[in-house]
């Protein structure tokens, strides 16, 4: 006499891509889901037969892969979207942006500028996000509530700002905020020197100190601009790279964001660390800060992640659509038609974050054991169709809307399109309001 298990979440459905097994794709399975993790992976007829589940979702049309992790982000900054487009970096920080955040970032701005960032990241398929702005205590707060994982990097420079007055402030807030999530089973805290032309060598110095004694990580804009790499070889006779490892800044701990200007020692520097590479190709483009060349990256065997940066530059969170720019752009780079796969932009958006963010061994791929970080992609729509290869289809012709259903930790985020654990019109009417404060001043 056969018995069945009982489990709390059975998914069936079409098509399912797990990441890990690498370029594998299984077809009409289920994923079994107890207590925030898959416990298998199997057909579904199998499936059927061996579970009963408190709830069983059926999803015929669709494809299942691991949640997407946007491995850099600045999540307030969708409240300043299309606030100062079509300028150069330079210009863009110093003489608007900047400016518009010593005006108006607090507690309020940073909560709700979160949780529209959170939505609009859940909508597209994120489960995890990395995020480096002033009063992370707050993105920190509003992160576990919503049920998203998130590493949260709590900004540091040598200058005051509306959170703090010194890199001693910024590190010292940011290490008791670590306290306050030490035992977090979603949010992480890490370091975020902003940048090496932002922070100067003695916090440097003991950033890479408590980094190492804590096993936190450290993410860092790094060579995103010609004239950023320029500046550092004048002031200090070395690359921005050979200066943070000098420094002992540069570890399997450090995740180096945009990294468009780089050179034989900057790959070999990056090679012999361990550190991660963070590549945010529509901010890149968007600021015309360079290209980062993600083939000779991968190439080297260097991790390689994929970011959005914030909506600020960008001007949209959606994942998906950036792993088709990363693999065009890619392609484009270097000059090679192969290079960056369907599959390869699917592990940047999951596996390659997920190793870079440090919790590989928690979710980043649909394996036995791993936290039930799930989004589903609907492909019935006529844009969608015919299907070779779902992947593929995910990666050149998908975007955001089509996600319907996201899980974290086994927790349903999205069902059907609607939010789960926020008030869509409640957080509409806070961005809009926002708006209206922000654009009467511009």
């Amino acid at each position: 006499m056969s018995t069945t298990q009982n489990i709390d979440t059975l998914i069936h459905a079409r098509w399912i891509a797990p990441v890990i097994p690498k370029n594998r794709l299984f077809e009409h399975c289920s994923l079994a889901i107890n207590n925030g993790k898959i416990i298998a992976l199997l057909p579904r007829a199998q499936a059927e037969k061996q579970y009963s589940a408190t709830d069983t979702v059926v999803l015929n049309e669709h494809l299942l892969i691991p949640g997407l992790i946007n491995s850099h982000n600045h999540a307030a900054m969708t409240l300043l979207r299309g606030y100062a487009d079509d300028q150069p970096l330079k210009t863009w920080l110093e003489e608007h942006i900047w400016p518009a955040e010593k005006q108006w970032v607090a507690e309020e701005f940073v909560k709700d500028g979160t949780e529209l960032a959170i939505a609009e990241m859940i909508k597209s398929g994120t489960t995890c996000f990395s995020d480096m702005y002033f009063f992370p205590e707050q993105a920190a707060s509003v992160a576990q509530s919503a049920g998203i994982r998130a590493q949260i990097t709590f900004p540091i420079l040598d200058f005051p700002t509306n959170w703090a007055v010194d890199a001693d402030d910024y590190i010292n807030k940011g290490l008791a905020l670590h306290d306050q999530f030490r035992a977090s089973d979603t949010i992480r805290i890490g370091f975020g020197p902003h940048a090496p032309y932002t922070v100067s060598d003695e916090p440097l110095k003991r950033i890479a100190t408590l980094a190492n004694e804590l096993g936190a990580p450290i993410q860092i804009h790094l060579h995103e601009t010609a004239f950023e790499v320029e500046q550092s070889l004048q002031q200090h006779g070395m690359r921005p790279t050979e200066r943070l490892q000098k420094l002992g800044l540069m570890s399997r701990l450090t995740q180096c964001v945009h990294m468009t200007q780089i050179d034989e020692t900057d790959i070999a520097i990056l090679k012999n660390s361990g550190a991660h590479v963070v590549h945010c190709p529509e901010s890149n483009l968007k600021l015309a800060s360079g290209f980062c060349p993600v083939d000779k990256l991968h190439k080297a065997g260097i991790n390689t992640a994929l970011g959005t940066d914030g909506a600020a530059s960008n001007n949209d969170l959606d994942l998906i659509q950036e792993m088709r720019t990363a693999a065009l752009l890619a392609k484009g780079v270097a000059a090679d038609a192969s290079a960056c796969s369907a599959h390869q932009a699917l592990q940047m958006a999951t596996i390659n974050g997920a190793c870079a963010l440090g919790i590989d061994d928690i979710t980043g791929s649909l394996e036995i054991g791993k936290s039930a970080d799930i989004s589903a992609i609907d492909f019935s729509g006529i844009s969608s169709l015919p299907i070779y290869d779902p992947v593929s289809q995910l990666v050149y012709s998908g975007n955001g809307q089509q996600v319907s259903h996201v899980w974290c930790n086994g927790k349903l985020l999205l069902q059907d399109g609607e939010l789960q654990t926020l008030n869509q019109h409640d957080i509409k009417i806070k961005a809009l309001n926002w708006g209206q404060r922000i654009g009467r001043e511009q």
